[in-house]
C-alpha cells in the first residue's frame, strides 16, 4: 500500500468511522479496490508518516492564512483525557504526573493531553500543538513558534499572559497580541479592548465543540504517540470539512 493510500485511509477512518482504522481499510478495500494490509503493518506505516501528515496540515493551514485577509486569529486550548480520573492508577497508556492537568473552564482535573489550537476568526484551525496536560497554556504557545502574516492580531485568554512574549510578537509581525487581562494586570485594557477580545474569542468555543463531537467515546490506542496521532487526524479532517473538502 502506498503512502498516499495509507494517509487517505486514515483520514477516511477519522472522518466517517470514529478513527477506527480497520473499518476505514475495509471501506477503501470494498469501494476503491484498495489492497489491505494487516493491522500491525498498516499501523507501523501510518506512524512512519506522522511527519508527512503534519506537513500536509501545515500546508493547508498556510493556504487558509493566505486567504484570511482579516488577519485576526484566536488561540486557546482544550483538554483530552485518556481515562477517567478513578482509573489513573491503572492507566497503561500514560505514566507520570506530567499528564495530570486541570481544566479551568470546566473546573475539573483530568489525565491526558492539552490541545492548543490556533484558528482564524471564523473558526478554521490553521495550527495546533499537543502537549502534556500539566503544562501551562503559555508554555504551549511558546513551543508553537507561530507563523502569522505581518500585521496580524492574535486574541488569547488570560492564561497566555506574558508581556515579553507580547512585545516579541509585535516586533516580529508588526501586529498585536490582545490578551484578556486579570484584575491585577500591569497592562490593563480599555473597555473597548476588553469588548473586542471577548467578542472575537467567543467563536473558538464553538470550534472546540464541533471538533470534540467527532471524537469517539474512547480513542483506541496502545501508545501515547498513537493517541496523539489520532487527535491530529481528527483535527485535520475537521479543518478539511470547514473548507468544504
Amino acid at each position: 500500500m502506498s503512502d498516499a493510500q495509507v494517509l487517505t485511509t486514515a483520514l477516511v477512518a477519522a472522518r466517517f468511522f470514529g478513527g477506527n482504522l480497520g473499518l476505514g481499510q475495509r471501506y477503501m478495500e470494498q469501494h476503491w479496490r484498495q489492497s489491505k494490509l494487516d493491522k500491525s503493518g498498516f499501523t507501523r506505516q501510518l506512524h512512519a508518516l506522522t511527519a508527512t501528515l503534519l506537513a500536509l496540515f501545515a500546508t493547508c493551514g498556510q493556504v487558509l492564512k493566505d486567504l484570511h485577509t482579516q488577519a485576526r486569529y484566536v488561540i486557546d486550548s482544550f483538554p483530552v483525557a485518556v481515562c477517567q480520573n478513578i482509573r489513573i492508577p491503572r492507566c497503561k497508556l500514560l505514566t507520570g504526573k506530567a499528564y495530570r492537568g486541570r481544566s479551568a473552564s470546566k473546573r475539573q482535573w483530568f489525565y491526558g493531553f492539552k490541545v492548543q489550537v490556533l484558528t482564524t476568526r471564523d473558526g478554521r484551525p490553521v495550527e495546533f500543538y499537543i502537549h502534556a496536560g500539566s503544562e501551562a497554556d503559555i508554555t504551549g504557545l511558546q513551543a508553537m513558534n507561530l507563523d502569522l502574516p505581518a500585521g496580524s492580531t492574535l486574541y488569547t485568554g488570560a492564561a497566555y499572559t506574558d508581556y515579553a512574549l507580547e512585545d516579541l510578537f509585535a516586533e516580529a509581525t508588526g501586529g498585536q497580541q490582545q490578551t484578556a487581562r486579570r484584575a491585577n494586570s500591569k497592562r490593563p485594557h480599555t473597555p473597548a479592548q476588553r469588548f473586542l477580545i471577548q467578542y472575537f474569542r467567543k467563536g473558538i468555543e464553538t470550534t472546540f465543540s464541533q471538533l470534540t463531537a467527532r471524537f469517539p467515546k474512547l480513542i483506541h490506542a496502545v501508545t501515547a504517540a498513537g493517541f496523539v496521532l489520532e487527535l491530529a487526524l481528527f483535527i485535520f479532517v475537521h479543518t478539511l470539512d470547514q473548507v468544504g473538502y
